[in-house]
């Protein structure tokens, strides 16, 4: 009898694919993170989408793409034509949006406050009305979503590394900075050496309720519509209403 071969260490990756729906709050959070990891390693961070108003959208209901505005699908096709101009408009433009609504608990779902915000990045207010002309930019944000559904994927934030693993999180709601950020990325990326480790979560207390629902408060304040995972309504409202 062989004794079970052990995983061989791997190098950390130096390039991640962090797909995203900018309506997400723990994305958003995440976010914040894999800057600051990308800012003390030099890692390469590619932005990519991920819609979660199509894979909650009930029954019956219409597709984003339906709609003439659609929340986050619209913000994503805007956010692909700035892709094409230059990564770092999406990164800038990710940052942005998802400031006003997470932590300033603004709406960049509204196209006046999404023109506004093109400003402040430096691009003109018309590439909202560009990007939403140019079928194209439907087609990017289509494919970016559709990668993370065929790799079995089913929500943000979503890890794809080169290797073709895909994991799921960290979710977070206070993403930790300098070393402890990187000691975070040494353990997710840790994974990588374990592929049929499929889940590892921590469950939440009601003090830890209450920790997220204080922490996504700018996120209650400023949405305008209800959280959905895979087809059940997520009462954020009420853990928030429960910490006061």
């Amino acid at each position: 009898m062989t004794a079970p071969s052990e995983p061989s260490e791997q190098p950390r990756p130096s390039e991640v694919d962090f797909h995203f729906d900018p309506m997400c709050p723990f994305a958003y959070h995440t976010s914040r993170w894999i800057r600051e990891v990308r800012s003390r390693t030099g890692l390469t961070v590619n932005w990519r989408f991920f819609s979660l108003e199509e894979v909650n959208r009930f029954e019956g209901k219409k597709h984003p793409w339906e709609r003439p505005w659609s929340y986050g699908w619209s913000l994503m096709r805007i956010g692909a034509l700035l892709r094409r101009r230059d990564p770092a408009l999406l990164d800038a433009w990710y940052a942005r949006v998802g400031r006003e609504l997470h932590l300033d608990g603004g709406k960049p779902h509204e196209p006046e406050t999404a023109r506004r915000l093109l400003t402040e990045i430096g691009v003109e207010a018309a590439v909202l009305d560009e990007a939403l002309a140019d079928s194209s930019t439907h087609d990017d944000v289509t494919a970016d979503h559709r990668r993370v559904v065929d790799a079995g994927g089913f929500g943000v934030p979503t890890l794809l590394f080169p290797d073709g693993q895909c994991l799921f999180g960290p979710v977070l709601v206070d993403p930790p900075s300098g070393a402890a950020a990187v000691r975070l990325w040494e353990l997710v990326t840790g994974m990588l050496e374990f592929p049929h480790v499929y889940e590892l979560q921590r469950p939440k207390a009601p003090h830890d309720e209450r920790a997220v629902a204080d922490a996504l408060a700018p996120y209650l304040r400023g949405r305008d519509w209800e959280s959905v995972d895979r087809g059940q309504i997520i009462e954020l409202g009420n853990e928030r209403e429960s910490t006061s």
